[in-house]
């Protein structure tokens, strides 16, 4: 919780200082542009040099997002224009950093931008607004994975266990609590460890750790990594909890398929998410947005990532309800007759 207050007020300061500036010295504010709960306006800075930001190594966004960035280099005629793919903390951090102007495009949980648009979850009390939707990434599948010898059947024995639940800031993270809620299994019932599934992975293959949650592409090739050195066991969210984080937290359900992998011999119940691209309209303008919308999705083919191919323009706005576009991504869709 302190976590959470302290990423809130660096947000409304920096927010605040941007509004300074923009309103100049001799200016007010609008009237209530500070109240409610909701983030003053920010001023415009557009730039184009930018920053993506993906998530930890050893997920699916890193790689992915790296290959985005080259093809957006590769297809974005516009001057000047440049943009680096970073490590981060993944969605709910990616979002914190566009609202603080740290960086301009983030892979995302689209339920997490929801959040932060409405000033609910991580973001409660303080809603970010200077962000737009470009464009539906790939679904996200919460994979919680276990190895032989942990005695762990089902999540309910994740009770007491030391979990690898994702950074903090991920959707991972988030969708994980919400899990492990529904088994009534709370923060203290159970030794977290707050990292990506990189670095979980190697916990898991060399007995630090005894599971794991990873909001992953499917299927994952880490996941079939750790196949490859130990018995790894996928487990199943019960149909009584399933309806509970359906219904608390946005998330829908999902069966993982037996043909998923090579060592599943039925399939398993989960829940997915869809990963998005969201970017900053305070620091992409609208002729940079539509210019990187339509690199993205016409040259989407040259993504060699296996989540790649879920970049079509026939899934380009999967995500999409409730978010605002980015008024370049929105003029693109327009013109390609996806509205």
């Amino acid at each position: 919780m302190e976590k959470k207050k302290l990423l809130l007020l660096f947000v409304s300061i920096v927010s605040a200082m941007f509004i300074v500036v923009g309103c100049g010295a001799n200016e007010a504010p609008e009237e209530g542009a500070a109240e409610g709960g909701d983030a003053p306006e920010v001023a415009e800075d557009f730039k184009t040099d930018l920053q993506l930001g993906t998530g930890s190594t050893g997920g699916t966004y890193y790689p992915l997002g790296t290959e985005i960035a080259t093809v957006l280099n590769a297809n974005v005629e516009h001057e000047g224009f440049n943009v680096s793919a970073i490590e981060t903390g993944a969605s709910v951090d990616n979002l914190a950093r566009i609202a603080r102007g740290e960086i301009q495009l983030g892979m995302t949980v689209h339920l997490p931008a929801l959040d932060a648009l409405k000033g609910e979850g991580e973001f409660d009390g303080m809603s970010v607004e200077n962000f737009g939707f470009m464009g539906h990434i790939y679904p996200e599948v919460m994979q919680i994975i276990t190895v032989d010898g942990t005695g762990i059947e089902s999540i309910a024995d994740l009770e007491g266990k030391r979990v690898a639940i994702g950074p903090p800031g991920s959707g991972t993270q988030a969708a994980a609590k919400a899990i492990l809620a529904a088994y009534g299994i709370e923060d203290g019932d159970y030794e977290s460890f707050e990292e990506g599934f990189g670095d979980a992975k190697d916990r898991l293959q060399n007995g630090q750790i005894d599971a794991s949650f990873g909001l992953l592409g499917l299927p994952a090739g880490s996941v079939t990594e750790l196949a490859l050195q130990r018995n790894v066991k996928l487990l199943s969210i019960d149909d009584e909890q399933l309806a509970q984080i359906e219904e608390a937290s946005g998330y829908m359900g999902y069966e993982i398929p037996a043909d998923a992998y090579e060592f599943l011999s039925e399939p398993v119940q989960t829940v997915t998410a869809y990963a998005v691209l969201v970017g900053s309209t305070s620091q992409i303008s609208e002729e940079l947005g539509y210019e990187i919308t339509k690199a993205l999705f016409e040259n989407s083919g040259n993504i060699t990532h296996d989540q790649g191919r879920h970049l079509t323009k026939e899934n380009a706005l999967s995500g999409a309800e409730g978010l605002p576009l980015h008024p370049g991504a929105d003029r693109y869709f327009e013109e390609a007759g996806l509205k």
